[in-house]
């Protein structure tokens, strides 16, 4: 009795695989590679180039502090041997006061150079999911997965060339 059961549920196994697999060869699967498609994307540049423009005086006011932090300590350092103590606590007071607004302007600054990223990088992936979407819908594809999560496929399947040539129209 053992045994015919372990037969049915096998018949049964193995016929849901077949049935399964061909299921599945019925359906198209395409693959983008998103993030090649992002830094392909002559839009990335033009972003990173436009935050960059945007935070210009912070950043420069931040590599001016960090230049002046550097002037003191090595200023201290060269001449500390001929230097009063006086002399050196109003310098070493100088230092701690700029890395006080070094503190205070370079955490913020970046912190709002990543929000900007951010912003403008989730602006580009919908752009790019747009196009995924197209590209499948004029190649009647069932299923379109991002290449990282595909182990092996054949290069037939890859859309990413079409989804940025997609992209690159919507601009």
């Amino acid at each position: 009795m053992k045994q015919l059961a372990k037969h049915i549920v096998a018949t049964a196994m193995f016929g849901s695989a077949l049935i399964s697999t061909s299921a599945m060869a019925e359906q198209k699967i395409g693959l983008v590679d998103v993030q090649g498609v992002f830094q392909a994307m002559p839009q990335a540049a033009e972003i990173a180039n436009k935050i960059q423009i945007e935070f210009k005086d912070q950043i420069d006011a931040v590599n001016q502090l960090q230049k002046d932090g550097q002037f003191f300590a090595e200023r201290l350092q060269r001449d500390a041997a001929t230097m009063s103590e006086q002399e050196k606590k109003e310098l070493q007071d100088k230092i701690m006061g700029v890395r006080e607004k070094l503190t205070e302007k370079a955490q913020p600054l970046q912190q709002d150079i990543q929000r900007r990223q951010n912003e403008e990088r989730n602006k580009l992936i919908a752009l790019i999911k747009q196009a995924i979407d197209k590209v499948a819908a004029q190649g009647d594809y069932d299923l379109v997965l991002t290449s990282g999560a595909v182990a092996y496929s054949k290069e037939e399947h890859d859309l990413s060339e079409q989804v940025l040539e997609q992209v690159k129209k919507t601009n």
